[in-house]
């Protein structure tokens, strides 16, 4: 019998930075959660590659990437993929979203996305979890963790059956989990500050953020550190449990 077997459904174009230094987001995620005499396979649905029906139930779980795109709009692959995470959910496959992944999670599951009222929240943010779930977490989790967020669309209404399970000062909704299945996190747990900087730089390059932003995000880095370890135990534990 072999081991469990996941998949990231990626969901960003790679980067040459990215690509270069940590063989790619599918990387990134993979030296997060992959753990021995597991399998870990990659479909790259922001570019139209789903797994087959028949693919799909020889897989333990699933974990959405970030993206550039908007998880409220209507690409030809993102209406693809809300179909995808509604098989998921029907036959409750494991699914961990992450930013991107979180929010068109929450749609596919029949709640509301768009764009944060309070803009772009770009750094290390101290989330602070519900009392009811850490007690019904099997991992002993603390009263808050900081993360590094990237995003300026945000979860405005829960889907039906969710939970909130975490929010910061920025943002009311930054977990949710749906059942034991399904769970989205709007940071990200897997970023190191090296790939937060990269993506700061390319931010800029576009014109999406102001040179002052950026400024004062980067002077905010210096000497704080995301709780990378306690987010893997927690991604991990989640995902395989």
């Amino acid at each position: 019998m072999g081991g469990k077997r996941f998949a990231v459904l990626l969901c960003a174009e790679d980067s040459e930075y990215v690509t270069k230094m940590y063989e790619g987001y599918f990387g990134v995620f993979v030296r997060m959660l992959a753990e021995e005499g597991e399998t870990w396979s990659v479909y790259r649905v922001v570019s139209g590659e789903f797994p087959e029906d028949d693919e799909i139930d020889t897989f333990d779980g699933f974990v959405i990437t970030g993206s550039c795109n908007d998880a409220h709009s209507n690409d030809v692959w993102i209406c693809k993929l809300l179909n995808l995470l509604k098989k998921l959910d029907s036959i409750k496959k494991k699914i961990l979203g992450i930013c991107f992944g979180h929010q068109i999670l929450c749609r596919a599951l029949g709640g509301k996305t768009g764009r944060a009222t309070s803009g772009w929240d770009i750094g290390i943010t101290t989330i602070n979890f519900s009392a009811s779930w850490k007690l019904s977490s099997p991992v002993k989790t603390p009263a808050a963790l900081s993360v590094i967020e990237c995003h300026r669309d945000e979860v405005k209404e829960l889907p039906p059956r969710a939970e909130v399970i975490a929010w910061s000062d920025k943002t009311g909704i930054e977990m949710f989990r749906c059942g034991d299945h399904a769970m989205g996190i709007q940071g990200h747990p897997e970023y190191t500050k090296d790939i937060l900087l990269h993506l700061i730089n390319r931010l800029l390059q576009r014109n999406f953020i102001a040179d002052s932003y950026a400024e004062e995000i980067k002077a905010n880095l210096e000497g704080t550190e995301p709780d990378r370890e306690a987010w893997k135990k927690l991604c991990i534990n989640f995902l395989k449990g």
